[in-house]
């Protein structure tokens, strides 16, 4: 038996002596990927850096798997905001609104922004994920003793969860961090790496923090091309809560969600579309899609087997996986159509 073989083999009886269940297949490359690890005289800080990300995204999953189909929202923003700044009020209050409509809060669980968002939610609705910081004291108050948080050393852990846990966002202002975060996340959509989700840039009524922000990217960036002027369908400036929360809980008013099946993007959605609103979706969004966009009668074979939601209607599209700001454009037409749901009336607390 050759090495690999002997490899696999162990790592089959492995998973065998602990009634390793579904996914087996994923479990067996995650064990594949260690041997290769070990057999390869690794530097000691690689494996120290492999083990420490994988027991902090391990941490991150568990907490989170119980909760996983509640839409949550994460808040990024400035640790050094005082709660006497007016934007500690909009960053509560708006925590506050999406909670009353059961939405959850997550935030990266330190002062400023982040207690803020924490303060609103209120303690069911609240998760953390701190980041271990020499000159900081640790999780906040409304955070500290609750076992939804996870404490993690890596930036770039932290930032996969508070990204990939998320149906929403919201971003007041802050230094690099804050800045560091929207930048990525704005790629993420971008390129189709993260679903497509309300991103909101909220500042206090006439200050220009959001609005300088795009000012930089309308005239150095996308002038230069580097970017499309379409690319700003990705996120909204606003400064009121009420305009906020209307845009993230707008974005699921008939949108559910979407899942690629082969070469087709399927988005499920509340509401089927009349014939009339699909022909003219297909005309208006033509340029993005190989065909018209098709309403099916149910849930095709591989979501079947999944079991995602076959109860929805939902649309199906030969997207070209390259134009993602224009795919966040035809989510918000499906949105607006007569057929869709009725607007959701935001009710400040």
């Amino acid at each position: 038996m050759s090495d690999p073989e002997r490899v696999r083999a162990s790592i089959e009886s492995l998973l065998d002596s602990i009634g390793s269940p579904a996914n087996r297949d994923q479990l067996v490359e995650i064990l594949t990927t260690v041997a290769r690890l070990g057999g390869n005289d690794s530097d000691r800080l690689d494996l120290k850096i492999t083990s420490t990300a994988l027991k902090e995204m391990a941490d991150a999953f568990f907490m989170f798997a119980p909760y996983r189909n509640v839409r949550k929202l994460t808040m990024f923003g400035s640790a050094r905001t005082e709660p006497s700044d007016p934007l500690y009020a909009q960053a509560r209050e708006l925590a506050k609104v999406l909670a009353v409509n059961g939405w959850s809060t997550i935030t990266g669980a330190g002062p400023g922004i982040m207690a803020a968002g924490l303060e609103g939610a209120g303690f069911d609705k609240s998760f953390g994920i701190n980041i271990r910081l020499p000159f900081e004291q640790g999780a906040n108050q409304f955070i500290r003793d609750d076992p939804k948080l996870v404490s993690m050393k890596y930036f770039f852990t932290r930032k996969l969860m508070l990204i990939k846990e998320s149906f929403a966002y919201a971003a007041l202002p802050g230094g690099y961090g804050t800045l560091d975060e929207v930048f990525e996340l704005l790629t993420l959509v971008q390129t189709g790496k993260a679903e497509p989700a309300p991103i909101v840039l909220l500042e206090t009524p006439g200050t220009q923090y959001w609005r300088t922000w795009e000012q930089f990217l309308i005239k150095e960036v996308a002038s230069r091309g580097l970017i499309g002027h379409e690319d700003a369908a990705f996120y909204k400036i606003t400064d009121t809560v009420e305009d906020a929360a209307a845009e993230i809980l707008g974005f699921y008013r008939n949108y559910h969600s979407l899942r690629w099946v082969g070469d087709t993007l399927v988005l499920r959605l509340a509401n089927r579309p009349t014939h009339a609103e699909v022909v003219e979706l297909s005309e208006r969004f033509e340029d993005i899609m190989r065909g018209p966009l098709r309403v099916l009668d149910g849930p095709l074979p591989a979501e079947r087997r999944g079991g995602d939601f076959p109860e929805l209607p939902r649309v199906a599209l030969r997207f070209d996986r390259m134009s993602f700001a224009r795919l966040r454009q035809l989510i918000d037409a499906l949105n607006t159509l007569a057929s869709a749901p009725p607007e959701i009336p935001v009710q400040l607390t």
